[in-house]
């Protein structure tokens, strides 16, 4: 059995006292982003659990793609990020 070197904390205090892990990440194989995901890895990345380059390589993510979901959590919070509400939220 090996075990892989993780760069970085493997578990970090949330604000709301809440303690967040590497397990409570989506699995690096992820295709179907739901909102819930979308925003562990967000948080995860404002927390500094994960570093965000680590973030867009793990999941195959845009930069683009990730600073729209950073950009839906700051302005609107994680409901922005479900498919449903895209019309609702973004600008014309």
């Amino acid at each position: 059995m090996f075990l892989r070197k993780v760069n970085g904390p493997r578990s970090v205090t949330l604000p709301d006292g809440t303690v967040m892990t590497r397990a409570d990440l989506p699995p690096p194989t992820t295709r179907r982003w739901v909102a819930s995901r979308k925003a562990a890895v967000v948080q995860a990345v404002a927390v500094g659990l994960i570093p965000r380059d680590a973030a867009l390589e793990t999941y195959s993510l845009s930069e683009e793609e990730f600073s729209e979901w950073e950009k839906a959590v700051r302005d609107h919070g994680i409901e922005a990020l479900k498919t449903t509400a895209l019309q609702r939220y973004r600008q014309p």
